[in-house]
């Protein structure tokens, strides 16, 4: 993994590199009746009623979600991604009246998006593919109570008469997000093809992602693993946690620089599940600073004035998609992107600088 850059100057994003591999990138080496359903984030998340007791969980599904086929919905349930009161299950597990089921899916079902003439930062684009440097505060696709603003609907009005743009796809060529607050590198496809392809490396694992991650602390190691398991937090449903019989989940983490109380990691995720970085730096006791979710409240016992003041300037958490690398869908060459981290990242880091 690259160093976070020295120059804390934000002149735009790097273009892309063909000569790195994905072995050198990765240097840190891995609604309906009887049933109340609700959407939060990618999560589809629905109660079973006493007339579907008894119901396969596949066949539940399938009768639920739709524009999604079964042989996506099987595959979710045997990788993990569909959880059973907090388990994760096979397809023919017999469902229980009261029993709560969570899906998170690659893609929410089908809805129109209304284009939106909204300026993106582009990074890289070809007739395949186009990398985006996605700013904090901007929504990826629309949700409950986000319908405008959001990168969806800026690259439904960009892509308009596009393979992807005429899908009018709730989210047109996006195969994978970012948190609201989290800023960085995204990779949309613009046709169909390069869609089956980048969503068939994301399954597989092989796109690198690389985030920068300022952190309340001093890390005893220079480098570490997480793998624990992520659901819904049972206690708070607009949470995630550590939850015995999750998601499996792995967050690979290096010390790029250390300041007083602060450290500024690289992360690699190998896998892409909702606040995983978030949610396994806070359980490590390292929480992210200016999460305001996962934080613990570590912001405020900041004692310098000028600190605190430099991360409430920040207005969002620090962490960045700094690094972003996949194969071409069309030539199978392997592309590598950097974004350097936006001005209110760098002048904390300057901040902090000041004080070594």
């Amino acid at each position: 993994m690259n160093d976070f850059p020295d120059n804390t100057e934000t002149e735009g994003a790097g273009v892309a590199d063909s000569s790195e591999s994905p072995a050198e990138a990765s240097s840190l080496t891995e609604t309906a009746e009887g049933a109340a359903a609700e959407t939060e984030d990618a999560a589809l998340v629905f109660d079973v009623s006493e007339e579907d007791a008894g119901a396969r969980l596949d066949a539940f599904l399938a009768a639920r979600v739709e524009g999604v086929s079964r042989t996506t919905l099987k595959r979710a349930i045997e990788e993990g991604d569909v959880l059973v009161g907090g388990r994760a299950s096979k397809p023919s597990y017999k469902l229980r009246a009261g029993e709560h089921v969570e899906v998170e899916l690659p893609e929410p079902p089908a809805t129109e998006v209304e284009p939106e003439d909204i300026p993106l930062e582009i990074v890289y684009e070809d007739e395949e593919v186009v990398v985006v440097n996605k700013p904090a505060g901007m929504v990826v696709h629309p949700a409950a109570g986000v319908r405008n603003g959001t990168l969806a609907n800026a690259l439904a009005f960009r892509f308009r008469n596009s393979e992807i743009g005429n899908s009018q796809s709730v989210r047109p060529g996006i195969v994978h997000r970012l948190d609201r607050d989290t800023s960085g590198l995204i990779v949309v496809a613009k046709t169909a093809r390069a869609h089956e392809s980048l969503s068939d490396q994301f399954r597989a694992r092989t796109v690198f992602k690389s985030y920068a991650a300022l952190v309340h602390g001093a890390t005893k190691e220079e480098r570490g693993k997480i793998e624990q398991p992520l659901a819904r937090d049972p206690r708070n449903r607009t949470r995630m946690g550590v939850v015995r019989g999750g998601r499996a989940a792995l967050t690979l983490w290096r010390v790029r620089r250390r300041f007083d109380r602060f450290t500024l990691l690289d992360v690699e995720i190998k896998t892409g599940r909702t606040h995983q970085i978030r949610v396994h730096l806070a359980w490590l006791k390292y929480p992210v600073v200016g999460d305001e979710t996962y934080g613990m409240g570590r912001d405020k016992t900041i004692a310098d004035p000028r600190v605190r003041a430099a991360i409430a300037a920040m207005g969002r958490q620090f962490l960045h998609a700094a690094r972003l690398g996949f194969h071409h869908p069309r030539t199978g060459e392997w592309m590598s992107f950097d974004a350097p981290p936006p001005p209110e990242l760098a002048r904390l880091l300057e901040e902090l600088e000041s004080k070594r």
